[in-house]
């Protein structure tokens, strides 16, 4: 039983994780992998909308993918996008990726494979992931700009289409400890965290939301 204040604390480090940027046509859109194929809907539905002429998809799998994916995220969701009537010669595949640094640093090596000329960025992402994804393209791509996106659901709506919404809340908290902690890894620019924020997130990690927390004396691999 997820109680009211957890709920509450949520909704506050769901809010903040989202970027609110007003969608304009990029260069390239760029799908990261995931367990939410989702992700693949909505970069189908903007390239229909004419915001990017070529999408990425980007991702390998991971211990929550492989199950669900087998043939691999960026694999996956290009069979979506395909279903959903995105043409193949729109579409680059990056296989490999296994953690969001790689997603970063693989795209844009299959995209000079292509001679695609890159100025600006569509990056999709689950929601909770759009803050820290903004912030590490910002990181090691600093040339492009970076315009986020990612299903328009509400938390608890997000959280009844996965399934589990102790496992996104866990992800919630995941993700805002990364804001915290990447820029001083190396891995992401700083961002302004509200007290607000900081105060919920150390109330929902003492509730127990705390299975994708990074551990406090290992280092993680980059972007992971």
């Amino acid at each position: 039983m997820i109680s009211a204040q957890a709920w509450a604390d949520a909704q506050l480090l769901w809010d903040y994780h989202l970027m609110h940027h007003a969608l304009r046509p990029c260069s390239v859109a760029v799908g990261l992998g995931s367990h939410d194929l989702g992700v693949a809907d909505v970069t189908a539905d903007l390239y229909h909308q004419g915001m990017a002429p070529l999408i990425v998809f980007t991702g390998a799998t991971s211990p929550t993918t492989r199950a669900r994916m087998p043939r691999g995220e960026a694999v996956h969701y290009r069979e979506r996008a395909l279903q959903l009537g995105v043409p193949a010669s729109a579409i680059l595949l990056e296989p490999r990726a296994t953690n969001t640094g790689e997603n970063i640093e693989f795209t844009k090596a299959v995209l000079a494979e292509a001679n695609a000329k890159v100025s600006s960025v569509l990056l999709v992402s689950k929601p909770y992931e759009e803050r820290r994804s903004y912030a590490m393209v910002r990181k090691v791509w600093p040339e492009v700009e970076v315009v986020c996106a990612s299903t328009p659901m509400g938390m608890e709506e997000y959280a009844d289409s996965i399934g589990d919404a102790r496992m996104v809340i866990d992800m919630i908290v995941g993700a805002l400890q990364r804001v915290l902690v990447f820029p001083k890894l190396g891995l992401a620019i700083e961002q302004d965290v509200p007290a607000t924020v900081l105060a919920a997130f150390e109330r929902l990690c003492i509730e127990g939301f705390t299975s994708r927390l990074m551990s406090a004396d290992v280092a993680p691999r980059p972007g992971a």
